[in-house]
């Protein structure tokens, strides 16, 4: 098995995490806010059977990863009753948000991870250094720098930063039903609200078939701030 078969495999064990923990951060909020329906529906787990999409959590990332584009998707979504919540319009909000906001966290967890590695291993500060760098295009220069196992180690902590800020930022975006969109359609008028809701799946499929160019620009300045604090090290 070559690196970059391994790479694939971290890519697809790495996403399963990040969604389960993304859907799970959801469930938790919810209920703190007074809506318990994802709780009672057992979805406050890691489990990844409970929160598996067929489309965003097993064709995209699949499409992704043989595209080469970064793994991207999405799980099933969170039930949400916004009448329990005690303030309905920050509730929802926060409810939304922290889904993101935990893939972010988890990625600054990779970062340090990484720093650890690169900080009591010359050989682990060798690669951390060079891997913002070849990664994705170069796996080869990987695979034949070392056959250390700090390079599997240091691989699995670079996807799981890398998938993080990707799932972070695309749910984000305010289309429907990704969680950015909870955000905006406070802010909408009735009538616009219909035909922003009404945008639903089309808009999100039209944004990742078409929109790589604008998904890129996106994403990839949030990946170079975290690829900052690895590159940059002394």
């Amino acid at each position: 098995m070559t690196l970059e078969h391994v790479d694939m495999l971290f890519r697809l064990i790495v996403f399963i995490f990040a969604i389960s923990i993304h859907e799970s951060a959801h469930a938790w909020m919810a209920n703190r806010c007074g809506d318990p329906t994802a709780r009672m529906l057992g979805r406050i787990t890691l489990n990844p059977i409970k929160h598996i999409d067929p489309i965003g959590t097993v064709v995209m990332p699949l499409v992704a990863m043989y595209t080469g584009f970064p793994t991207i998707g999405w799980a099933k979504p969170t039930p949400v009753d916004p009448r329990n919540f005690k303030n309905p319009v920050a509730d929802d909000v926060l409810t939304s948000v922290v889904g993101p906001f935990s893939n972010f966290a988890l990625a600054a967890i990779a970062v340090v991870i990484l720093l650890i590695i690169g900080a009591v291993s010359p050989l682990g500060n060798s690669i951390i250094r060079v891997m913002p760098i070849v990664y994705p295009n170069h796996m080869d220069i990987l695979a034949n720098q070392t056959s250390s196992v700090l390079m599997p180690i240091s691989l699995l902590a670079y996807e799981f930063m890398i998938i993080n800020v990707v799932l972070g930022v695309f749910n984000l975006i305010p289309i429907p039903p990704l969680d950015g969109s909870h955000v905006i359609r406070h802010f909408l008028p009735d009538t616009i609200l219909k035909v922003y809701d009404s945008v639903g799946m089309f808009g999100l499929l039209a944004l990742v078939y078409l929109g790589g160019n604008f998904l890129g620009r996106l994403i990839f300045p949030v990946i170079n701030f975290f690829n900052s604090f690895l590159v940059g090290r002394g």
